[in-house]
């Protein structure tokens, strides 16, 4: 992953405060340790920290187009870039690499704002354009990529992550009802584009915002749309296989060492299956790597969500693949240790030991490959969760991981949390009203395109936002 930061000043200010931008740069180290720039006129300051995966040299950012108008830094992977090189190859543009950064950049050129439609990926930029004095900020279509931005008086300030956005002077971490709501009783998951301190905003999964002396607009390049099913059975299952098997060809593409998670389970077993056909064609030996914990065997209790151990399945499918195997084994002490170095990485209080372990895992897992292909999320897609197909508990009226409000409530004294209970309800029935619904769905279909909606906004986004901020 790489980070992304900077400021607009229209005051003419922008490139004055040089300290800001390396104590932003220092805190985006961990995401882009690789290499770094920047970039700066009087109206805008741009900063890079980036994680070579793609094209050391040709992929070099801030990256300027050939006019000196547009300049782009970018975090994150389009998987479609040759399809978008070839047609643009064809209208005049000249490529110097083979970054997906540089490919981007010549698609704003040619096409503008039309340009994000077109675009297969996870990211998130910021393009300044110099003679319009315009900044674009855009997130992918799901949010995998963070971007984190706070209004000024003079312009905006931004960032992959907080602790970056607030190493500007202008940003202040002020916590106000609303912030401490969420943290304390929605957490960890956050409202979509809720930044939790006082003016700090994220731009929303498949969004853009604009910046000009003029205004400021935001606005939607993909939503989500309710549509009749169509397909039988047989057709389903094969459409199905289909847009696996592309999207994780598409996700293999590195010019640094890949492996892939295996937990055993029906996600990253299929993801490795497909990883290591590839590389046996190519007469190469995939890497899988999985976490267990001490003592595990010996006290691993079932649960609805974990009905069986992973092991038995991960060395079934390490036998069946061929692949070299890595086992990172974690204790508890270890675990503790990792709680508050987690916490830090993921900027706010998150999933405890769930976080620490990943922060562990992770960190094993660099010491040899720079790229890790992974099945998270899986379940919020294909309905892998109890309140999926547990009727008693998708019909729940309430957020169906998070239904103690009341207890968390009790932990605080009196006058800490106010208004909890309607500010729980109205972010969940906010949710449940944004899912399009047709008239031929049953109250189960409703129902289950709701359940749909608010998994992909919060508990999906937890999981990505905790993802992304490790290795």
């Amino acid at each position: 992953m790489c980070g992304i930061a900077g400021w607009i000043d229209y005051d003419g200010c922008a490139r004055d405060d040089q300290a800001a931008a390396a104590r932003m740069a220092r805190a985006l180290e961990p995401r882009g340790p690789d290499a770094g720039g920047e970039w700066a006129d009087e109206d805008a300051y741009l900063v890079h920290r980036r994680l070579i995966v793609v094209d050391p040299v040709g992929g070099a950012q801030p990256m300027i187009s050939p006019d000196g108008n547009i300049i782009l830094v970018y975090n994150g992977e389009l998987y479609n870039t040759e399809d978008l090189r070839e047609p643009l190859t064809a209208k005049g543009h000249k490529f110097i690499g083979h970054s997906d950064t540089e490919v981007l950049l010549h698609a704003f050129m040619e096409w503008g704002l039309a340009a994000f439609e077109r675009l297969n990926g996870i990211y998130a930029f910021a393009l300044w354009e110099r003679d319009a004095r315009r900044l674009t900020l855009c997130r992918d279509r799901l949010g995998v990529k963070p971007l984190f931005y706070s209004r000024t008086r003079d312009g905006l300030v931004f960032g992959s992550e907080l602790k970056a956005l607030l190493c500007h002077p202008l940003v202040k971490p002020v916590l106000g009802a609303d912030g401490l709501r969420t943290i304390l009783l929605l957490g960890p998951a956050r409202p979509p584009g809720c930044g939790v301190f006082e003016n700090v905003s994220e731009v929303l999964p498949g969004h853009f915002i604009q910046l000009s002396p003029e205004r400021f607009t935001e606005r939607a390049y993909w939503t989500l749309t309710a549509h009749e099913h169509e397909d039988d059975e047989a057709e389903t299952i094969r459409h199905t296989h289909d847009l696996i098997a592309d999207a994780a060809a598409r996700q293999l593409v590195s010019d640094v060492p890949l492996c892939t998670f295996l937990s055993g389970g029906l996600d990253s077993s299929i993801l490795s299956m497909l990883a290591a056909k590839t590389y046996k064609e190519q007469n190469r030996v995939l890497d899988t790597w999985s976490v267990d914990y001490q003592d595990n065997a010996q006290y691993f209790t079932k649960s609805i969500f974990q009905p069986n151990s992973d092991n038995t399945y991960i060395y079934m499918m390490r036998d069946f693949l061929g692949t070299n195997h890595h086992e990172v084994v974690l204790d508890n002490g270890a675990l503790c240790a990792a709680l508050l170095p987690a916490t830090d990485a993921r900027d706010l209080p998150g999933m405890a030991d769930v976080d620490s372990s990943l922060l562990l895992f992770c960190r094993e897992v660099r010491r040899e490959f720079t790229v890790v292909q992974s099945g998270e999320c899986a379940d919020e897609l294909f309905g892998g969760y109890p309140w999926y197909h547990r009727e008693e508990i998708l019909f729940e009226d309430t957020f169906p991981w998070s239904r103690s409000v009341d207890l968390r409530m009790s932990l605080f004294a009196p006058g800490i949390i106010t208004g909890g209970e309607s500010f729980v309800r109205e972010h969940y029935l906010k949710t449940c009203r944004a899912a399009e619904k047709l008239p031929s769905d049953s109250r189960k279909d409703a129902r289950m395109r709701e359940m749909f909606l608010l998994n992909l906004q919060w508990f999906m986004a937890c999981l990505l936002e905790r993802s992304v901020v490790k290795g």
